[in-house]
């Protein structure tokens, strides 16, 4: 069992226990807490199964597919693919033209989305439809970080599992457990910046972000007049980052500048219009195509403005 899931599995096996359990479950919570491994877990329990996913007939999962027919042949040849950034009404078609046969093994079906927010809007649509007239013995487990971003007509046909986040201290020792390799800074930082996300901390581990953590606190701490500290976190954030990366990068400065805001160290005007200004860039990044030396001199820039050698120096 994976840590915080303890309240969101009693509350699962209880509802099991009753006569009708609830068709549609939308499990809530932040990226890299485990709940596309709840989903997996609790669909092969729910249909007493031992073998994965993938191998299972009546499991079926909707999530990113190759972006496009070039990137099909691309896994199919077992070679990297991009992935399209949104799940298609095509899927969704393609899972309800299953529903209109029966389960393979037994009685029960389950369909897995993952991540649910990541629909489009006439897969979403086209999902309502299941939602509100679902098959019997069909169950939907919704994966979603972001519920706001559902249609509310379908949170509403939904009953919501909560994943909480993992607190500073049981993060420290996960990450000691499974990362041993891992210079402590680099710990330190993954904890920091994950915001209590298991997932999430084991992936800027496994990026080595220990470095670029320093110079951001760094970059702080002096506000980087000669900008050196700013060319050196250019060249620790790397001239091709992928998407994972940069994101995880922005991700770390959001949380450099709250830590400083929770300490009141420095200028509370200057950090939290920083901190804007990269929530503004995270939500971008997805979809823009950044220039890496240009972000990293940006993200150094707004770190440097917020530090109060900067507000010294503005005196």
């Amino acid at each position: 069992m994976l840590l915080g899931h303890q309240d969101a599995w009693c509350e699962w096996r209880e509802a099991g226990k009753g006569s009708r359990m609830h068709h549609a479950w939308l499990l809530a919570g932040r990226r890299g807490v485990g709940k596309a491994s709840f989903a997996a877990a609790a669909a092969r329990e729910l249909l007493d199964a031992s073998t994965e996913l993938e191998h299972h007939p009546d499991i079926l999962l909707l999530t990113h597919e190759p972006k496009d027919d070039k990137e099909e042949r691309k896994r199919a040849d077992g070679k990297p693919f991009e992935l399209a950034r949104s799940i298609r009404i095509a899927q969704v078609r393609r899972m309800q033209q299953r529903l209109t046969t029966r389960p393979t093994a037994g009685n029960r079906r389950v369909i897995i989305i993952d991540p649910a927010d990541d629909l489009e809007r006439n897969a979403a649509n086209a999902l309502l439809k299941s939602l509100e007239e679902p098959p019997e013995g069909t169950f939907f487990l919704l994966v979603a970080h972001s519920p706001a971003r559902l249609l509310p007509t379908i949170r509403s046909r939904c009953r919501v599992l909560r994943f909480p986040v993992v607190p500073h201290g049981a993060m420290a020792s996960l990450l000691a457990e499974l990362a041993p390799g891992a210079d402590q800074a680099t710990r330190d930082a993954a904890v920091s910046a994950a915001a209590g996300s298991p997932g999430a901390a084991l992936s800027f581990v496994d990026l080595d972000l220990g470095k670029t953590a320093t110079l951001m606190r760094n970059i702080l701490e002096t506000g980087d007049p000669d900008f050196a500290l700013r060319g050196r976190l250019a060249g620790a954030i790397g001239a091709r980052p992928d998407r994972e990366r940069l994101q995880a990068v922005l991700d770390l400065a959001r949380s450099a500048l709250a830590d400083r805001l929770e300490a009141q160290t420095g200028s509370t005007l200057a950090l939290i219009d920083a901190h804007s200004e990269l929530v503004r860039l995270t939500g971008e990044q997805p979809t823009y195509n950044f220039d890496a030396g240009l972000l990293a001199m940006e993200i150094g820039t707004l770190l440097a403005k917020a530090a109060p050698a900067s507000e010294r120096a503005n005196v």
